[in-house]
């Protein structure tokens, strides 16, 4: 995002740039959707769960109650920094989540726990992630600088268009983002339900948590296309030209 945003300029080859609009949607909507995910945690965060779990006694049981035996749970620094590292098979919560018993804590909690059980179910989409995660981070290293040499040496068509092939590989890795996320927060709410973790109105204030963090990706997914279509609008048009 801060790469579009920083090499982004309204002028594109020394002429105004019809599509910048798209930088600006992108923009709002991953603002909205941050703000929204934040408001929506902290509201539920103030919701003590009836059963006084916190998220790290939530995450333990839920694992065990999955046969899973072999993640580790560990705290990390931060708000909203939870991850499932499957490479070296450990649950990270922030410390917003580890020692707090709301029900947004152990909604997130559950999260993360949705992709060790998908981890351990092989779940395609997550395998898929991981493997093409090196050439996404590839990508996305040298997608800008290749645009901006190939602009600055005179409007290379060949390091654009390398450039914006190395950026649709980033993009890619945040299309299969999205089934995998999606697909662990069903499995969170299905699993919160199964073990009697949460009760009642605490699974639809769950839903409501873990529905916002969805909007996160779905909006970084959208702003990246946006990002996209622009670069490939543009190297149109410069073809034309």
């Amino acid at each position: 995002m801060l790469n579009f945003l920083y090499f982004g300029s309204p002028f594109y080859g020394f002429y105004f740039d019809p599509y910048y609009w798209m930088i600006i949607v992108g923009a709002i909507l991953s603002i909205v959707a941050s703000m929204k995910v934040k408001s929506t945690f902290s509201k539920y965060s103030r919701v003590r769960s009836m059963s006084g779990m916190t998220g790290a006694t939530a995450a333990e049981r839920i694992l065990r109650s999955s046969g899973i035996y072999d993640v580790q749970i560990q705290r990390v620094s931060g708000s909203l920094t939870d991850h499932y590292d499957s490479r070296n098979k450990v649950l990270r919560l922030s410390e917003s989540v580890y020692d707090n018993s709301s029900v947004a804590a152990i909604g997130v909690a559950a999260h993360e726990c949705g992709h060790a059980i998908q981890d351990q179910k092989g779940y395609v989409p997550l395998r898929l992630r991981a493997a093409i995660v090196p050439v996404a981070n590839f990508g996305a290293m040298l997608s800008w600088p290749l645009i901006l040499i190939g602009i600055l040496i005179g409007g290379s068509q060949t390091l654009i268009t390398i450039g914006i092939l190395m950026f649709s590989l980033a993009v890619l890795f945040q299309l299969v983002t999205l089934p995998v996320e999606f697909n662990a927060s069903r499995r969170a709410v299905a699993v919160l339900s199964d073990t009697g973790i949460l009760y009642g109105d605490e699974i639809r204030d769950t839903k409501k948590v873990l529905g916002a963090a969805a909007l996160t990706y779905v909006a970084s997914a959208a702003a990246s296309i946006l990002q996209l279509l622009r670069l490939v609008l543009l190297y149109g048009n410069r073809n034309r030209d």
